[in-house]
């Protein structure tokens, strides 16, 4: 049977196309595994990746993908709305089939030896692969991004599992770990208000006491000229997406502002869309099959969740369908 994982290395650079086609080309038709995506967005200046496949394969072709953001990417002149800490800012390995968590830990460590002997890049392993208890979350890793790091390493608590206590001049630091899948989902709000992303992202993320499971922040897309709140599920199962939608677009009500769309950043699970149409499909009396297509699914998440840019290929199912 074939070991599956999902792969989504982010990296700072969202704004220049031919940078972004140089860095991920090793990724590019590589057997083994599959590239399934790759989206940037300018505002926050970052690129996620997506892979899906056989973690073993991904090794050579992430080393070579490194490379290319060291050579590419330097974090003294790099600014964007997302926080980061380095050139490659993270790569989380996800189990989907045939695989367990201990054993994508392993592919972690060995991915993080070779990066750090080959490029003298300091990384911290972090959520099911942390070495130390507030290694678990990656904001906190984080904290202090590029600008801090020099500063952090310094202290004994944040020396990092590979490498030396020293950050990388122009690549940073990064963070490599094993985690359960989580929804990168974003709500898009009509207004250019970034105070009221910060009220409603503070009213939702579980760190200012909302909901467990849920980090998340303001953001203001230039291109698009409004702000949205920008959120980690890290656990569909304890809370769906509807319920996180609706709350917000309840709180926006008290400032008058209301949702115009939302988005999905990377792949998800097919139930996560499903579990939260269940709800929406019972609250208007209707027939709640035990399964929806993957274009019923579609028509459904844009229609109630007010899903853009989404179709069948953000959903996670959909691609494994192509490689077991």
């Amino acid at each position: 049977m074939k070991k599956i994982v999902q792969c989504v290395p982010n990296f700072s650079e969202g704004i220049k196309k031919d940078i972004i086609e140089k860095i991920v080309e090793p990724l590019k038709n590589r057997s083994g595994f599959k590239l399934i995506s790759y989206e940037s967005d300018e505002d926050y200046n970052r690129t996620v990746v997506t892979l899906i496949g056989d973690p073993n394969d991904m090794i050579k072709p992430l080393i070579e993908f490194f490379e290319q953001a060291l050579i590419h990417i330097d974090m003294n002149h790099q600014k964007g709305e997302h926080p980061r800490m380095g050139a490659v800012d993270v790569v989380p390995f996800i189990p989907i089939e045939n695989i367990t968590l201990d054993e994508c830990v392993e592919v972690a460590k060995s991915l993080s030896q070779h990066i750090s002997d080959k490029f003298g890049i300091p990384i911290f392993l972090y959520a099911k692969a942390a070495t130390q208890e507030n290694r678990i979350s990656l904001p906190t890793i984080r904290k202090g991004e590029f600008e801090g790091m020099k500063e952090k390493l310094k202290d004994e608590e944040w020396k990092p599992d590979f490498g030396k206590p020293d950050v990388h001049k122009t690549f940073g630091v990064t963070a490599i770990g094993v985690r359960t899948p989580l929804i990168a989902y974003n709500i898009d709000l009509d207004t250019d208000d970034m105070e009221i992303a910060k009220k409603l992202a503070r009213t939702i993320r579980q760190s200012s006491g909302g909901f467990q499971y849920v980090q998340a922040g303001p953001a203001f897309l230039k291109d698009r000229g409004h702000v949205q709140v920008t959120m980690n599920i890290l656990d569909f199962k304890k809370n769906p997406i509807y319920r996180i939608y609706e709350m917000i677009q309840m709180e926006a009500l008290r400032y008058k502002v209301k949702i115009s769309s939302s988005e999905i950043i990377g792949l998800c699970p097919y139930n996560a869309i499903f579990s939260s149409l269940k709800y929406y499909l019972s609250l208007n009396s209707l027939n709640i099959p035990k399964k929806l297509s993957f274009d019923d699914i579609i028509i459904d998440a844009k229609k109630y969740l007010k899903l853009r840019d989404f179709d069948k290929n953000k959903i996670i199912e959909y691609h494994i369908e192509g490689i077991l």
